[in-house]
């Protein structure tokens, strides 16, 4: 029998059928009921509309109980998923919905007032994702059949059960979610995710996280777009029938506090930023004070020290959590050392993208501090490396969670699989001989934010090198913040005869520039100008490792 990830969604809203699934931060709550009937509704559009199995579906929006239910009506119609990151720029959205060749696009209706129509013309339906009315549609009996929907979903169900529920049945190497990695031409790849690999990821969840029981209430922090939070926050939760409450537009700290506090979630997904804040703002400045430093020599008093801000920290996430899981980027070692020294509950994982997302995970309790935990259940992981406990090499993994490839990218595929299935992560990294996996660096360019972001910074230096007087660029990471290295055009500088401070005030405006042309994750905060020019390869590229990390 094969193994169906729909089949385990299925299952599950009939299990859960009369329980709390989604609840909008002071909005609307879907019941496991509501969610099957939802689905319904737009398999009528969908098909009214003409979508076919595997057409697929944009989805564009901020978290909320809509992009949930539509994701799966996606899936479970038999079409694509095809997420689109809420914050990208529009002429990015315009790229990843005519590259994919979507049929259909739900957007949010702040996402869709910045769109321009007639750069997607190609897209047949176009849905307001908040409530699936027509904003545009080739055929125009769908907007008849929109305002009849309920009436039509009615007669066809007059009395709809659980026992009514019939989703695709799909095939483990069927594609299920086309992911992007990014908005920009010729730096996006459709990450393609079959079935086996959802699958695979919320299987893994059910049999390895059995603290989680239906009933139990997630907070969503994370952008369901990336598959970090979508697998473990949504996939996972429904699957458990869990309760899960998503978060307003922009949530600010004392937001997110509040909501663990009322929630009290019994698992939290995060990524290294939101644990740093609070330990760095809330915790380090506190031991640092004269009387405090004093009183921390004392060992008994130190114990109760640490014991009483245990308490104030798991009571900051709600204080009924088994774990909380970081990934998306690496914690900081400082920060990490302090919560093991306090015994406080949480856990690294490592995964990415075209593992849909998960490649290593260990329980908080038998977790070894510094790793990324052991490799899951149906994978593979090997160190391209003589000695991999002792000397770090390329990570490379194989197994039911890896990708189809890249979407129409022949070329970027065979850059990353070989034949026999292994995939380059492009992830440095080493392994103890008890299995646990620590990541030792990046073998590739891309840049992970501490709010586990991917930056790809040829992206950002392709803008920022048309900008005026910029000669060359690399875009560097210090800590938490992005820096432009910038190495002026001189001879044009000298042309023109302008002083340091003008070339100042030119740069300053550019950075202005810069940054209204790409995503908020990817803000450049500060410019340092350079007076040499970068080191090359022999193929005139510039040694970018050379530049990384300085200070």
């Amino acid at each position: 029998m094969k193994n169906r990830f729909l089949e385990l969604i299925e299952g599950s809203l009939k299990v859960h059928w009369e329980l709390p699934a989604l609840t909008d931060y002071q909005g609307e709550t879907f019941y496991y009921k509501d969610i099957a009937a939802e689905i319904y509704q737009l398999h009528i559009l969908l098909e009214q509309a003409g979508i076919r199995k595997g057409d697929r579906v944009a989805l564009i929006g901020r978290n909320s109980s809509r992009w949930v239910i539509s994701f799966f009506g996606i899936l479970s119609y038999g079409a694509v998923a095809t997420p689109v990151l809420h914050d990208f720029k529009p002429e990015n959205v315009h790229h990843i919905v005519n590259h994919s060749e979507a049929k259909v696009l739900l957007a949010a209706k702040q996402n869709w007032e910045v769109l321009n129509e007639h750069a997607i013309a190609d897209v047949e339906l176009i849905l307001s994702l908040e409530d699936w009315s027509v904003i545009r549609s080739k055929r125009p009996e769908v907007m008849k059949v929109r305002e009849q929907m309920k009436a039509i979903f009615s007669k066809q169900h007059p009395s709809f059960s659980a026992d009514e529920i019939r989703f695709h049945v799909e095939e483990p190497e069927e594609l299920a979610v086309l992911n992007y990695t990014s908005g920009t031409t010729g730096f996006s790849k459709g990450v393609m995710l079959p079935y086996r690999s959802l699958w695979s990821n919320t299987k893994y969840a059910a049999d390895n996280l059995p603290f989680v029981r239906s009933g139990d209430h997630f907070v969503c922090m994370l952008p369901m777009a990336h598959m970090y939070g979508l697998a473990f926050e949504i996939l996972n939760g429904i699957n458990k029938g869990c309760h899960i409450h998503f978060l307003p537009r922009i949530p600010s700290p004392k937001i997110i506090i509040d909501s663990f506090s009322a929630v009290k979630p019994r698992l939290i997904i995060t990524v290294p930023l939101i644990i740093e804040k609070i330990v760095r703002n809330k915790i380090f400045p506190v031991l640092e004070q004269p009387k405090m430093k004093f009183l921390y020599k004392l060992p008994i008093v130190k114990q109760m020290i640490r014991r009483k801000i245990l308490a104030q920290l798991n009571a900051a996430f709600g204080g009924e959590f088994t774990e909380v899981v970081i990934g998306g980027a690496a914690i900081n070692k400082e920060v990490e050392a302090f919560l093991r020294l306090i015994g406080f509950r949480y856990t690294v994982g490592y995964g990415m993208t075209e593992c849909g997302p998960l490649i290593s995970y260990e329980q908080w309790d038998t977790y070894k501090e510094g790793s990324v935990g052991r490799i899951v259940d149906r994978m593979e992981v090997k160190i391209d490396s003589p000695d991999p406990e002792n000397v770090a090499g390329e990570i490379m993994v194989r197994g039911t969670n890896v990708m189809l490839g890249y979407y129409k990218n022949p070329a970027a595929t065979s850059e990353v699989m070989a034949a026999d299935g292994w995939m380059l992560t492009g992830d440095l990294g080493m392994m103890d001989k008890d299995g646990f996996l620590f990541i030792r660096g990046r073998s590739k360019t891309m840049i992970l934010s501490s709010n586990g972001q991917n930056i790809y910074p040829e992206e950002i230096e392709s803008v920022l090198n048309n900008l005026p007087y910029v000669g060359e660029s690399l875009i560097v990471s210090y800590g938490d913040k992005l820096a432009a290295l910038i190495y002026p055009d001189n001879e044009l500088v000298a042309k023109n005869g302008l002083t340091d401070e003008e070339l100042n005030a030119v740069m300053k405006e550019n950075l202005t520039t810069l940054n209204e042309h790409i995503p908020k994750y990817c803000k450049i905060e500060e410019f340092r100008l350079r007076t040499e020019a970068f080191e090359k390869t022999p193929k005139q590229s510039i040694k970018r490792y050379l530049y990384q990390e300085k200070t």
